[in-house]
């Protein structure tokens, strides 16, 4: 399951990170990080979610199947009429199973405080076991922060849980986007034009006011694998994680700002974008297997920093297929399977293999009596094709063919009683 790396280890080149990530190889633990020559007081852990097993031991199960499962007992309590229904559904059934996130005073996330460019603690913090630090004791720099890839321009944070909500109408979400490292206490904030933390960014904007924002780093395993699902506008990744653990999510307020966190996660970084404020990010080694040009994006100005007296840092290392997030995403399909099956009866099972890298590539097992009728043929953009081949997990090398930029669709070839998840690369 993980290897321990007890003596002092020097981060440089990432080829033994892609290796151990890459095809659902051993969780990695290093106690003693050197990065840029300097040993980091806080431990590093990495592929912690990189293997069907492990996905389903962090969140709590022994197959991801299991909680589809749940799933599919919420939606079968009403059957919904399509989609947006079944996620109203969804998120009906979850408040229902008590997994409403819980409000505390303090938690192990606060066990140690740093305020930046302050000499005192907030009003609104009690001293109850907490050790502060003063503002010249930690910085960005002193986390053990990789550089993934030779092009990289520089260090990034990619496993953060970045906590935002709309200052309207106090919707929270939470959202993974890679942040590269600019300074001690600056990053940038890789949200995409059409991701959620974005959105609540532009009121901000057109609000005239800072952003408040809070990064956590660990932590339950759940968060961060709510803060990756693909959930529709109003389903919060707070109450999904509770969900998924089952069991309330506890939340602590944050020192600076004001956004609330999850009381167990090892570190907290708070802080603030300022609309408008923006700054060259990247290259960086994508999921793609290359790397992504650099592009303007906006600024996190770290305004504190807390974490537990055990902290471990994790990341994750992404590059080509299949790595770590490659299990997190095909988790993601296993669970809202029943979602998609209770719209479209005809589907009995589905993928998405790594070759596709999770863009414009499904395999999707369907079985109809009769031809799929011409109206529902383009929801699921699909071109079926009949093969005898009795080994459809060896289909990559057929599939490439039909994938020209052109053509989006994906041809299937299918054997009768095979599973989309027997695939296989090469």
């Amino acid at each position: 399951m993980g290897t321990h790396i007890r003596r002092p280890w020097r981060f440089g080149r990432s080829s033994i990170f892609s290796k151990h990530s890459s095809a659902g190889g051993k969780a990695l633990l290093f106690e003693h990080p050197v990065i840029d020559g300097r040993t980091s007081e806080f431990p590093v852990a990495i592929n912690t979610m990189g293997s069907r097993k492990r996905i389903a031991l962090a969140l709590g199960v022994n197959d991801v199947g299991d909680l589809a499962q749940e799933i599919q007992l919420i939606l079968k309590a009403k059957p919904p009429t399509d989609l947006r229904e079944g996620f109203a559904l969804l998120k009906q059934g979850i408040h229902l199973l008590h997994a409403r996130p819980k409000r505390i005073s303090s938690g192990p996330c606060q066990e140690v405080v740093q305020i930046l460019d302050q000499h005192r603690i907030p009003n609104n913090s009690k001293p109850g076991g907490t050790e502060h630090r003063t503002s010249t004791e930690l910085s960005l720099f002193d986390l053990p922060i990789l550089k993934c890839w030779p092009k990289d321009g520089g260090r990034f944070i990619t496993f953060p849980n970045v906590h935002t909500r709309d200052p309207e109408t106090d919707a929270r979400n939470v959202g993974m986007y890679r942040m590269q490292v600019f300074d001690d206490r600056t990053t940038a904030m890789h949200w995409q034009v059409h991701k959620v933390g974005a959105r609540h960014g532009k009121v901000y904007y057109e609000r005239g006011e800072r952003m408040p924002v809070a990064v956590t780093l660990g932590g339950d395993p759940a968060l961060t694998f709510a803060a990756t699902a693909p959930l529709p506008d109003g389903l919060d990744e707070i109450l999904f994680a509770g969900f998924l653990r089952k069991k309330s999510v506890e939340l602590v307020k944050c020192k600076t700002v004001d956004v609330e966190v999850p009381a167990d996660a090892d570190f907290v970084l708070e802080g603030f974008v300022q609309p408008g404020e923006m700054r060259p990010e990247g290259p960086f080694g994508d999921h793609t297997g290359f790397y992504t040009a650099v592009e303007d994006y906006p600024v996190f100005h770290l305004t504190a920093i807390t974490h537990r007296k055990d902290a471990v840092y994790p990341t994750t290392i992404v590059g080509p297929p299949p790595m770590e997030d490659f299990y997190m995403g095909d988790a993601t399909v296993r669970i809202f399977l029943p979602v998609f099956k209770m719209n479209f009866p005809e589907i009995v099972d589905m993928t998405l293999p790594p070759e596709g890298v999770f863009h414009n590539l499904v395999f999707v097992s369907i079985y109809v009596p009769i031809p799929i009728p011409s109206a529902t043929a383009p929801l699921f953009a699909i071109q079926a094709t009949h093969s005898t081949t009795r080994r459809p997990s060896r289909t990559s090398d057929r599939t490439w063919g039909s994938m020209q930029p052109a053509n989006c669709r994906a041809k299937i070839i299918t054997a009768s009683g095979q599973s989309c998840l027997r695939w296989k690369s090469g």
